[in-house]
């Protein structure tokens, strides 16, 4: 069996001056950008998913996020949620029972067949089936293959 060999990628450098700036569409300025990666992180125990989870619900329900002061209202949006730590059916909906939040808008990618991955196609077709304006991973690295959450992890060092 041949050896893999792997190549080297071609060096490319870009100048700055050959850069169009853009400005940032920002969903919860200057803390949750739009088509951007957002990482919450702390010790086990300090309310990471309780936090992520009570943005995706005042989301669903069009309200304003803290230290907002919009001038109308935001419109209720859908929002994407997947978990490993924590089970949707006993944990993730009846908390969003509990505060009345909108249930048609929290939406989970089924993972019977399959995990979900960092690049899963999967991702990409939840988001534009429903329209949804924020992916939350909560817990990626317990749910995603080495590569991936060695990707993750040097994204964050």
């Amino acid at each position: 069996m041949a050896e893999e060999t792997k190549q080297t990628p071609k060096l490319e450098l870009i100048r700055a001056s050959e850069i169009d700036p853009k400005s940032v569409e920002w969903l919860w300025y200057p803390f949750i950008p739009y088509g951007k990666v957002t990482l919450v992180q702390g010790d086990p125990g300090d309310g990471k998913s309780t936090f992520l989870l009570t943005i995706a619900a005042m989301l669903t329900k069009g309200e304003p996020l803290p230290f907002t002061e919009p001038e109308t209202l935001p419109e209720p949006m859908c929002v994407i949620y997947q978990t490993t730590e924590d089970d949707a059916d006993d944990t993730i909906v009846p908390r969003f029972i509990r505060a009345n939040r909108d249930r048609e808008k929290l939406i989970f990618i089924n993972e019977k067949e399959a995990p979900i991955s960092f690049d899963d196609a999967r991702i990409e077709a939840a988001i534009k089936t429903t329209g949804a304006k924020l992916l939350i991973l909560d817990e990626p690295t317990s749910s995603l293959n080495e590569e991936d959450s060695q990707m993750l992890l040097d994204m964050m060092i």
